[in-house]
């Protein structure tokens, strides 16, 4: 190799790792990406002024994610993780097909972990009424859940509050419980997080719900499809990694304001405007 070929392909490795979510969700696993890989670069895009997109269109979300690809690819990220349930559902097959070498993650509800981790074989969702309702959960159902009983359970208004910064409030945890109590009810052991916001509710979970529960979220098991996907194309970084940019297409002043909450620290936060 060339030292010029080599220093491409250096630089291809030190390329970021663009992010993105309907809000703030995200960040659990922008959290998760950067404890396992942490010799990587992350770019974050908050579409908070468009949230939730759990209440909005496939076609909406379709072309709000198509705008966030392509900015990322402007930004020149090596790989592409969409941090939202919703998004994934209606978007991810698109964007596959647009950008067929670039390494794309998504998310989807932990259904298959969750049923190889029931005893009682009684598993509850808690989701976004967009993902509940879409064809790919459906699907992920009819593979890995015949042998159990699942029930789905929407939380309109969680996201809502989450992306206020709020994790603690009497009108959280009354809003949370009146979704938590119909799963206990019905003889749930395992409760699948399926939306990226809902992992910032595990210590107030943790206040209300038995020990015996077992919560399943996605977020470690995106970081480690995320390095395995870099792997494959020898594009892990050495590092260091440049500080985290941040993105909002709301108020930047209310996510740099939050980000000590969700991110454990501050960051400059510009405004997404496409």
């Amino acid at each position: 190799m060339t030292r010029r070929a080599a220093c491409v392909v250096q630089a291809m490795r030190e390329a970021p790792v663009g992010v993105f979510d309907s809000g703030v969700g995200g960040l659990s696993v922008l959290k998760e990406i950067q404890a396992l890989l942490p010799s990587e670069s992350l770019l974050y895009v908050a579409d908070c002024g468009h949230i939730p997109y759990g209440e909005k269109s496939p076609e909406f979300i379709r072309q709000r994610c198509a705008v966030m690809a392509d900015f990322f690819q402007r930004q020149g990220a090596k790989a592409l993780v969409l941090a939202c349930n919703t998004a994934t559902v209606a978007a991810v097959a698109d964007l596959r097909q647009r950008y067929p070498q670039w390494p794309l993650v998504g998310m989807e509800p932990a259904v298959k972990p969750a049923a190889a981790a029931t005893r009682s074989g009684t598993v509850g969702v808690l989701a976004t009424t967009g993902t509940l309702q879409s064809a790919k959960f459906a699907a992920l159902l009819d593979r890995f859940a015949s042998d159990i009983r699942v029930i789905t359970q929407p939380c309109p208004g969680l996201v809502e509050l989450i992306e206020t910064g709020d994790l603690h409030s009497d009108a959280l945890r009354a809003l949370l419980r009146g979704y938590v109590e119909p799963l206990l009810a019905a003889g749930c052991d395992t409760i699948i997080l399926g939306c990226t916001h809902y992992p910032f509710l595990k210590p107030l979970l943790a206040q209300m719900l038995p020990p015996s529960i077992t919560l399943i979220d996605t977020g470690a098991a995106v970081a480690r499809q995320l390095q395995r996907l870099l792997a494959e194309q020898n594009l892990l970084a050495a590092g260091p990694p440049r500080e985290t940019q941040f993105w909002t297409s709301a108020s930047p002043e209310h996510l740099g304001n939050i980000l000590p909450v969700l991110w454990n620290k501050s960051g400059v936060v510009r405004s997404f405007d496409l």
